[in-house]
């Protein structure tokens, strides 16, 4: 959200800039200078210390669909050769999934262990979760 309001402040300022200049009887080209200098100025300095001291205290866990990826889960409801099945996830959530591309198993007993791969739409694509030593 505060994105774009820094952008348009930075802009503002620079035509602030500018308007000062021609208060000052500068030329027409001078100001529109100035504005643009000033702008684009403050946008390469100001405006990115000003967002990183805002995210300083950002929580750094994944949310959404990013924190999903990567998350282990069990195989809930059978995929069958025809379509997809439900996994239930670490976190208690429910999903359609189906196999990631270059997976040999696809049709696991339930309860297998599997992990997210990615999210594709409403369906999670899963892969088998390989054990400790393979």
């Amino acid at each position: 959200m505060f994105t774009l309001d820094f952008v348009f402040i930075m802009l503002a300022a620079g035509a602030a800039g500018g308007l000062v200049a021609a208060l000052l009887d500068a030329e027409w080209w001078l100001s529109t200078l100035i504005a643009a200098v000033l702008a684009l100025l403050l946008l390469a300095v100001v405006r990115p210390r000003v967002l990183r001291a805002l995210n300083r205290g950002a929580d750094p866990h994944r949310t959404g669909i990013d924190g999903l990826v990567g998350m282990s889960g069990t195989v809930a409801l059978a995929f069958t050769s025809s379509g997809p099945g439900q996994v239930r996830l670490a976190n208690g959530e429910t999903w359609s999934a189906r196999f990631a591309p270059g997976t040999t198993d696809r049709t696991p007993p339930l309860g297998t262990r599997v992990v997210v791969e990615s999210i594709e739409g409403s369906t999670a694509v899963v892969r088998t979760e390989q054990k400790a030593g393979q």
